[in-house]
């Protein structure tokens, strides 16, 4: 099963920090959000997975490769851990020489994938679902679009639709729906319900025909939204409310959110993460004196 990785974006909420870095290799306690990718993507059936890069990225290729130098450290289980993942997965990398937008880079990637069924997940967002998510798109497809496409959900408030790309449809169970509409960041007024595009999806090859049909939008740039839209005028196209959570860390906030959330429920950092914000909580003539 092919999982492609959308990973060449520039980073640009996160300068000066990822002048150098890429934002995908920014640290969640101790791992890179791209690792949590990978290891989701596995854990939802891959065993080949496309990494799309751009100019800069080479340490996310760096990342999954063997390091010798570190030989002498191979004991330790989070070096173990990402040693294992070459071996339960081939992981290859593909350039995108232009930073041409979501659709673009997923295009990047029809030549390796061929003329079957993919997952995508986005370089910048963590889930934890149960089952992974690729595999609950993978069951609402054979339930309800067989040959079709599938994307994941979550309900939105009213005053946040702005900021997604939102899909409108017919109701086929209380978390899917046949998709019909999609519209990328609407008005709330304009928005054709609360449901949310949270980036994965299980695509039909047919969406690369459709990326090549779609005009760029204002940006030059050709929205995926906008390819998926043609995509459901032609064949079933069914949106899941998944089950489980999703951690963006696209933004510096949603990314120090995302840190924070996983750090208070790791053994090793909940107790003293709990000390400083209780600190930080405390007035400030309340503060400890001299350290006691």
């Amino acid at each position: 099963m092919k999982v492609v990785i959308p990973a060449a974006g520039l980073g640009t909420r996160f300068l000066p920090a990822t002048k150098s870095m890429p934002k995908e290799m920014l640290p969640v306690v101790g791992r890179p959000v791209i690792q949590y990718v990978v290891e989701e993507a596995i854990a939802g059936g891959a065993d080949d997975i496309i990494i799309v890069t751009g100019r800069g990225k080479r340490a996310l290729e760096d990342h999954f490769d063997h390091n010798p130098e570190l030989g002498a450290l191979n004991s330790q289980p989070a070096l173990q851990r990402l040693e294992a993942l070459s071996e339960q997965a081939t992981i290859h990398f593909v350039r995108q020489r232009a930073p041409l937008g979501l659709a673009h880079a997923v295009a990047c990637a029809e030549q390796h994938v061929g003329h079957e069924a993919f997952g995508v997940l986005l370089g910048d967002s963590i889930y934890e679902c149960d089952p992974p998510v690729l595999r609950q798109l993978r069951a609402a497809t054979a339930l309800w679009a067989p040959s079709g496409s599938a994307v994941a959900l979550e309900v939105v408030p009213e005053d946040r639709v702005d900021h997604y790309g939102i899909v409108g449809g017919a109701s086929l169970s209380p978390t899917a729906i046949r998709i019909d509409r999609l519209v990328e960041k609407p008005r709330p007024a304009d928005a054709p319900s609360r449901f949310a595009l949270t980036g994965a999806y299980w695509l039909s090859p047919k969406i690369f025909d459709c990326i090549r049909e779609t005009p760029p939008g204002r940006r030059k740039e050709v929205e995926l939204t906008d390819a998926l839209q043609r995509l459901a005028s032609q064949e079933p196209v069914v949106g899941v409310v998944i089950n489980g959570k999703r951690y963006d860390t696209g933004t510096p906030l949603l990314w120090f959110e995302t840190n924070l959330r996983f750090g208070l429920r790791d053994p090793e950092y909940r107790d003293a993460l709990d000390r400083v914000l209780r600190e930080e909580a405390l007035p400030k003539s309340a503060a400890p004196v001299d350290g006691r």
